[in-house]
């Protein structure tokens, strides 16, 4: 329905886009998983593509960012260059994020808005890349990535600072909206609009493939086709896998490090106790007191907090110092030294006065070593685990930053090395068809087609466990065209497909103008002298058209509800194996007038898009106000420097 209306009401598609804020550097971390990211600095030195109030951007800066997007992008397509990205309005993109973001930026410190650090220390922190083998966010993994990809902490700090004020200021405006009813009836009303009419199907079959054809039939659509025979760039992929498996046999736990473990941990393993405990927060104390009163004259905790208005809570099974901490140790001491049974308080707690039942009370033995040591080992194993993967990747990485080779690095930590087929960025291996990656190869493969040829061998994380692998790229297959003596049979079948879809698409021209001529459709396809599948209705309501989303009846219905009343076309169906006569008998208006949900719906969707028009008009007129002047020709330096750049390169 949102695409439907997007369509209906000409709101620019992906307008959100152009101005939420991604900071160069957020997206260097967070989109691209902080890999591959390196500056395209130099050749046009300090000169200036925008100016944005006192603030100024830089070629350096804008060529950093287009690099930056184009590797948060690669992670999806592998095989994007920067010069693809330009040709698809990149670069203008990725300037106006920046101008927008700065714009927004200076606004907002206008209106005295201000990040804090600890905010920006939250967003560096959630950083999934960011996080160490044991899930939590290793400063020295950061450190070492600002350094490899030559970035200062400040810069972070600035550009998710910036992200940060842009999404406060437009995320009210995107949401402040309300489309009136009387708007968004013609719209619901439209989505009940049903219609219905006739289809008939022409399918390849059914016309032939004509004579054998000739060698040089052959050969002439082999050259006219060659994309069709060429394969993409394929690559040999080196790896190296290191998991928990491949160091078990160096963190088994001795018997001294249980030990030491068991008694550092002795208070965890001790006799305790343990409750459950229904309780009851109160804000004032009289109120408390009226219901201690009442539970301690017989009733029943829930239903005399329920009769005040108030929602009882129960812990099970928590022991003194779990209580306390969502209490506080004076309610803790009097519910853990009550009998079972009891009512305890009102007792002041941290959020107001507590009235408790103490409902069960179990005595947890103490544990000996033997007891427990399954349990030691297993957390001993995880934590050494965790310890000398961590090591392991840092000497590999240490390694690589020192130049080492593919082949220095696995001699010298006594690695694996294993290879993959030459494999197309998908993963595809057309000279192996058999072969089928696993996600892990899955990853290495993106990987491997996201560097250089020639580039220095690479650490790819696996998994969760803390398993990575070291990754280079072997041999580089450009992409070319297989020889015709290879794929001739599928060019022989491929020729005599076109055919036929040259005779069927003649035949539904020829049933199309007789239609038109007057002639009813079921006698037009009979007079095709073809054995034609019968002629089927064909009706459904506007509403359907995205629930049919890919379907084999989404291009008819889609067709359908693009017709005038009366008219009949032809349409090619979306798998090639035929060709669709439409005819379209007959429209029924909806009217939505008495289905108040389809109106609800019609408003909600309108009021989102007609947000994003807000949040666009909002953008442009903080740049006015800031003040926003871009220097085209040194955009069009920067666009230059950095396709001959791509293209030599390639």
């Amino acid at each position: 329905m949102l695409s439907f209306f997007r369509r209906i009401i000409n709101s620019k598609a992906g307008v959100i886009v152009t101005f939420i804020v991604l900071g160069v550097i957020a997206i260097a971390f967070a989109a691209g998983d902080v890999s591959n990211v390196t500056s395209m600095g130099g050749g046009i030195g300090g000169a200036q593509v925008a100016k944005v109030g006192d603030a100024k951007v830089g070629n350096a800066e804008l060529r950093q960012a287009v690099a930056a997007e184009v590797e948060a992008y690669r992670r999806e397509q592998p095989t994007l260059d920067v010069a693809t990205f330009i040709a698809q309005g990149g670069l203008d993109g990725t300037l106006q994020r920046i101008v927008n973001g700065m714009a927004l930026e200076e606004f907002g410190h206008d209106q005295g808005m201000v990040v804090s650090r600890r905010a920006v220390d939250g967003q560096i922190a959630s950083i999934p890349a960011l996080r160490g083998p044991n899930g939590q966010f290793d400063p020295t993994l950061y450190q070492r990535i600002l350094a490899d990809r030559k970035m200062t902490d400040q810069q972070v700090r600035t550009d998710i600072a910036r992200e940060l004020i842009g999404q406060q200021l437009i995320a009210p405006t995107q949401g402040a909206t309300q489309m009136p009813q009387q708007l968004a009836l013609p719209y619901a009303s439209l989505l009940l609009e049903k219609r219905a009419g006739q289809i008939g199907f022409i399918p390849l079959t059914a016309v032939g493939t004509g004579p054998a054809p000739t060698p040089a039939e052959i050969q002439s659509f082999y050259g006219r086709n060659l994309s069709r025979y060429t394969l993409p760039e394929r690559r040999t992929v080196r790896y190296a896998v290191v998991s928990p498996q491949a160091v078990a046999a160096r963190v088994t736990p001795t018997d001294a490090e249980i030990a030491a473990y068991f008694r550092s941990n002795q208070s965890s393993y001790a006799a305790s106790e343990k409750r459950t405990v229904t309780q009851v927060i109160v804000a004032d104390q009289a109120g408390a007191n009226a219901l201690a009163a009442k539970v301690k004259g017989g009733t029943a905790l829930a239903a005399a907090a329920q009769a005040a208005g108030l929602e009882p809570s129960t812990q099970e099974g928590v022991d003194k110092a779990a209580y306390a901490a969502t209490t506080s140790a004076a309610v803790a001491d009097a519910v853990f030294a009550a009998p079972q049974g009891a009512v305890v308080g009102p007792l002041r707690g941290t959020l107001g006065f507590v009235v408790a039942r103490v409902d069960a009370v179990t005595q947890v033995p103490a544990r000996t070593l033997q007891q427990v040591r399954a349990d030691i080992v297993d957390t001993l194993t995880k934590q050494k685990s965790a310890a000398a993967l961590a090591d392991l990747r840092n000497k590999v990485e240490d390694a690589l930053a020192d130049n080492a080779t593919f082949d220095e690095v696995v001699g010298d930590q006594k690695l694996q090395a294993q290879a993959l087929p030459a494999v197309t960025a998908q993963g595809q291996a057309p000279d192996a068809p058999a072969f089928q990656p696993s996600a892990e190869q899955r990853t290495m493969i993106t990987a491997a087609f996201t560097a250089e040829d020639g580039d220095a061998p690479q650490v790819v994380p696996l998994g969760q466990d803390g398993g990575f692998a070291v990754v280079a790229v072997g041999q580089v297959v450009p992409s070319a065209p297989r020889p015709l003596m290879q794929v001739q049979n599928a060019v022989i079948a491929d020729l005599k497909a076109d055919r036929a879809r040259a005779a069927a698409r003649k035949v539904a021209n020829d049933v199309l103008a007789r239609v038109n001529k007057g002639a009813a459709l079921g006698a037009a396809l009979g007079q095709t002298g073809l054995s034609l599948p019968a002629i089927r209705p064909i009706a459904a309501a506007r509403a359907q058209l995205a629930a049919a989303q890919q379907t084999p009846a989404a291009a008819p219905l889609a067709l359908l509800f693009s017709m005038k009343q009366g008219t009949t076309k032809t349409l090619q169906s979306p798998g090639g194996d035929g060709w669709y006569v439409i005819k379209l008998d007959r429209i029924d208006r909806g009217d939505a007038s008495n289905t108040p949900d389809a109106v609800r719906a019609a408003r909600a969707d309108i009021g989102r898009l007609q947000g994003r028009e807000y949040v666009e008009q909002f953008v442009r007129a903080v740049s006015r106000n800031v003040g926003v002047k871009i220097d085209t020709g040194n955009v069009a330096a920067v666009r230059n420097e950095l396709v001959n750049g791509s293209s030599s390169n390639n």
